[in-house]
């Protein structure tokens, strides 16, 4: 384990992240202190006052205005540092820099989408070290929690308007992103990565990712597959997942639940992305989301179903 880890989060790599771990470590410390010598206390307390014996009566003890006056200013001291040590670290992570590049995010179950101002979208975060990211996210479904642990920045992305988070990554590696707020079946499993890369190698890779109509229907429908993260539930290997695998999908029977089957045709397949309550597959439950019929195009749909189509 690197020496700057712990047992809680990994090493620090974020602008802001040294500032969180100290108040951190600053409450976890002085908390340990108060505990032990509360229940220290207790413990000498009722050894030294026991009874002894059926007279035993403990001396009257009178009061001490020092030790009132110190159990009022020590917590009140402790509490007013902990308040303006955290308000100021508050602000810190809540307001980014004018100069911060800026990233859309898409949370939906169970993914992530990252889309950036040139075009270029994908499941990865892509960032450049010692530059700040602000990232604009919104979720397309229920409530999902962005969480960087070597950034020391989370939170909650909302269905229906935008949350902001910023930082300023400090070394070249690859980093998880991790939902924190359960958000059905497949939570556990809502991982991606940022891979924090040179400015020269970020440049570079924007350009590689950007979408300049050159793809064929197959190609595109596998972009898709990745940047709305059909990959969670759908696997293109025969395991199987919260939903069937892509693999083999076309022209295999399908048998429903409400006793009914069908052969997956082209139709078939068109019908279970923009409609699929319509027909659940024996074996599955009917977890998928229903708004790809507004939020793909017709372009976008024919395209997945190219993809699958080569499965």
């Amino acid at each position: 384990m690197n020496e700057q880890a712990s047992i809680w989060l990994p090493e620090p790599a974020s602008t802001v992240a040294g500032d969180v771990d100290a108040l951190f470590y600053f409450i976890l410390i002085v908390s340990t202190i108060l505990f032990v010598g509360v229940m220290g206390a207790m413990v000498a307390f009722a050894w030294r006052y026991r009874r002894r014996s059926e007279n035993d009566r403990p001396e009257p003890v009178r009061e001490n205005k020092l030790v009132e006056a110190s159990w009022i200013a020590i917590p009140s001291i402790l509490v007013a540092i902990v308040f303006i040590w955290g308000f100021r670290v508050f602000l810190e992570l809540g307001i980014a820099p004018p100069n911060a590049y800026e990233i859309n995010v898409t949370a939906r179950k169970w993914s992530w989408s990252f889309a950036y101002p040139n075009g270029a979208v994908s499941t990865d975060l892509h960032v450049p070290v010692n530059r700040p990211v602000k990232l604009r996210m919104s979720s397309e479904d229920v409530v999902h929690s962005f969480f960087v642990p070597a950034f020391r920045v989370k939170a909650d992305v909302l269905q229906g308007r935008y949350s902001y988070v910023w930082f300023e990554a400090t070394k070249r590696d690859t980093f998880n992103v991790v939902c924190a707020e359960y958000c059905g079946t497949a939570h556990s499993d809502m991982y991606a990565s940022v891979v924090v890369q040179s400015q020269d190698d970020f440049e570079n890779w924007l350009a590689e990712n950007m979408d300049d109509g050159s793809l064929t229907p197959a190609q595109r429908g596998e972009r898709i597959y990745q940047q709305q993260g059909c990959f969670a539930c759908h696997s293109l290997d025969g395991t199987t997942s919260a939903g069937p695998t892509f693999l083999g999908l076309v022209g295999s029977t399908r048998n429903f639940t409400d006793g009914t089957n069908a052969v997956a045709d082209d139709n078939y397949i068109r019908t279970a992305i923009v409609n699929p309550a319509q027909e659940i597959v024996e074996g599955f439950l009917p977890v998928m989301p229903g708004q790809y019929a507004t939020t793909l195009s017709a372009e976008d749909i024919d395209a997945l179903v190219a993809f699958i189509q080569e499965q």
